[in-house]
């Protein structure tokens, strides 16, 4: 009788200890969901691979990604899925997060000029006393157009940058003139330009392109989270590192139209086939592995080096940044 007695109560503690677990939600801010350079997370989503990891996550988004770092640092969400400069930026701060993952090696989007001001615009230069769009002051759309006008050789205070948000907030801000030129990602890049609203001055996308700009591979898209809870959910970050991974192998050995058609309808924007068209021509800035480039950390931080005071005279040390143990350990 007590023999039993004692078996009842460990089935039920161990039973409550796997609801308790089971039932502890971990939250991820997407920096606009329906981009493609944030991908991966959705297509993991669609094909279900969240789903087998037995964890209970949930995907927020938010279109400025300095909004999304943010939830972070007030504790409302575990992980965002942005870009990995904000674990530079955040290490300059006192703050300690991570790239757990690395899901793209270029910035995959593109500075657009309006094609009512295509002919006065035909260089970055030209961009002086203009007003430029990006997603948000502070994010990495942000932190990129400060960096190009300081290497060319003008002061990022001329340009009038304006945070315009993503995917049809930023159409309708170039359509309405508010701004004359701006950065954007796909599909919003082929959206305006196969729609004859804008063209294309500068092509941050593909690879080539990346590195004559940056002198190397810009790793961007990643999943970052606070380095102190990686340390206590090892397990979950392995988790959701390897269903993120499923996604990238994915991406690898599919065709962007079999890949398209996992994604929600809503995400075309009206026009699947231009959807799927710029996904077959941007699928390079995936990375293959997940891994962190290696030449990628130092160059990011010699891009905000350049121009961002508040790195002036710190010591960062970039392997605090990230790390490949988790994707390292995915079969």
């Amino acid at each position: 009788m007590k023999f039993g007695s004692k078996l009842f109560l460990t089935v039920f503690l161990c039973t409550a200890s796997a609801m308790t677990y089971a039932s502890e939600k971990i939250s991820i801010m997407v920096a606009g969901i329906e981009k493609q350079i944030y991908l991966p997370v959705k297509l993991a989503e669609q094909l279900g691979y969240f789903n087998e990891t037995g964890l209970d996550i949930e995907f927020l988004t938010d279109r400025n990604g300095i909004n999304a770092e943010t939830e972070l640092l007030s504790g409302s969400v575990q992980g965002v899925v942005g870009f990995y400069d904000h674990t530079i930026s955040l290490q300059a701060r006192g703050k300690l997060v991570k790239s757990v993952i690395q899901l793209t090696q270029t910035p995959g989007q593109a500075i657009l000029v309006s094609e009512k001001n295509a002919k006065e615009i035909t260089s970055l230069k030209q961009l002086k006393g203009r007003s430029f769009g990006v997603t948000g002051l502070g994010s990495s759309t942000n932190t990129i157009i400060r960096y190009l006008a300081h290497k060319s050789g003008i002061q990022s205070n001329t340009i009038n940058i304006l945070p315009v948000g993503s995917g049809d907030n930023f159409i309708n801000a170039m359509m309405q003139g508010r701004v004359q030129a701006g950065i954007s990602s796909e599909p919003t890049v082929s959206r305006l330009t196969s729609a004859g609203m804008a063209s294309v001055l500068l092509d941050l996308r593909g690879i080539k392109e990346t590195q004559s700009v940056f002198g190397g591979v810009y790793p961007a898209a990643c999943l970052y989270m606070p380095s102190a809870w990686v340390a206590t959910h090892r397990n979950e970050v392995q988790k959701i590192v390897a269903a993120l991974a499923k996604s990238l192998n994915y991406i690898q050995t599919h065709s962007a139209l079999e890949i398209s058609e996992q994604m929600p309808v809503s995400f075309y924007a009206n026009d699947k086939e231009n959807y799927v068209l710029a996904l077959k021509n941007s699928k390079e800035m995936f990375t293959t592995d997940g891994k962190m480039p290696e030449s990628g950390p130092a160059t990011v931080l010699n891009i905000l080096r350049d121009y961002d005071k508040s790195l002036f005279g710190k010591n960062i040390n970039l392997n605090n940044t990230y790390t490949n143990e988790f994707i390292s350990a995915v079969k």
